[in-house]
């Protein structure tokens, strides 16, 4: 009743096979870590093979996404720990923000070219909490001009470009109506601009550039 098929001797791996198994493993999961991993959750690419398969960028976002969460989460603790230790300096100061910001959100945008002098021209709606992203593909020294706005609202903003194993942050920004000037790529690669909308409202946000890049695209 208690009988067991115990099998050979002969069947069982030897030593060698388990350690070789075992090293086998151990490369497989290094190569899908450098390979997969990094670029795809952290941006990092050492490879190169990350950005051929579109996953460097992928993790470049994710990093951007976190960066921007931690940001804001720090700055509404800041905020709150502010109220609990001086209500009375809160509220005045609670009192006078909004007019600030509609002083901000009013404001009209630097003068920039007429319509029809811009190259490219993007219209992007970000629902409360959206975020999205455009990119220039720019050459080492290129600069492009740009002017864009968020109607309906402000947003948040990163400047930024990444490319090549490179990545660089040229400007960020909280709560802005708009911006321009000029974007002068730092190395070869894809330079841009990432926005949430940390609003309530529905916001769009219009992007015109022009100058040295080969394209326009958004990648998120």
């Amino acid at each position: 009743m208690h009988n067991t098929n115990v099998p050979p001797q002969s069947d069982l791996p030897t030593s060698s096979q388990l350690q070789r198994s075992t090293v086998i493993a151990l490369v497989a999961a290094i190569v899908i870590l450098v390979t997969v991993v990094l670029p795809a959750e952290y941006g990092i690419d050492p490879t190169r093979v990350g950005g051929v398969l579109g996953l460097t960028e992928m993790g470049e976002i994710k990093e951007q996404l976190a960066e921007e969460a931690a940001i804001d989460a720090a700055a509404d603790a800041a905020a709150a720990q502010t109220a609990a230790s001086a209500p009375a300096e809160s509220a005045e100061v609670a009192a006078a923000t909004p007019a600030a910001g509609q002083e901000s959100t009013e404001a009209q945008p630097p003068a920039s070219p007429a319509a029809d002098e811009w190259r490219d021209e993007m219209r992007i709606t970000l629902e409360p909490g959206q975020g999205s992203e455009v990119k220039l593909s720019m050459k080492l020294g290129e600069q492009a001009q740009f002017s864009w706005m968020a109607e309906g609202g402000a947003v948040n903003f990163d400047t930024h470009g990444d490319g090549g194993g490179q990545n660089t942050s040229y400007e960020k920004g909280r709560n802005v109506p708009s911006d321009d000037g000029v974007l002068e790529a730092a190395f070869d690669g894809n330079h841009g601009w990432f926005w949430r909308n940390r609003g309530d409202a529905t916001v769009d946000v219009i992007i015109r550039t022009r100058g040295q890049y080969a394209e326009m695209k958004r990648v998120l």
